[in-house]
């Protein structure tokens, strides 16, 4: 079992390893004991983690607001935690 996933004590916690400048955003699977999420946007002007945070919120059908970026802002490596989904909802919804 991988610890890309894991509860906290209002939803999960995400570790991602964003593959920005993608044709497509999509899950691609486990990487490095994260997430591997490839980004249809630029790594400029913090591009990326709104597309992140947009597709996650997406997926998981929650408010923007319930996604934060909580590390890793200006690298490939991000922590994210969601609110309101718990672990085996979040790896169900993002096909892993």
């Amino acid at each position: 079992m991988s610890t890309a996933i894991e509860n906290t004590e209002t939803g999960c916690r995400i570790r991602v390893h964003a593959s920005p400048r993608a044709s497509r955003t999509h899950v691609l699977g486990y990487y490095d004991e994260r997430v591997k999420i490839q980004l249809a946007a630029p790594p400029v002007d913090g591009a990326a983690n709104k597309e992140l945070v947009r597709f996650l919120a997406k997926e998981f059908s929650v408010p923007k607001s319930s996604v934060m970026l909580c590390a890793g802002a200006t690298g490939k490596r991000k922590t994210v935690e969601i609110e309101g989904i718990d672990r085996a909802t979040a790896t169900e919804l993002l096909g892993l």
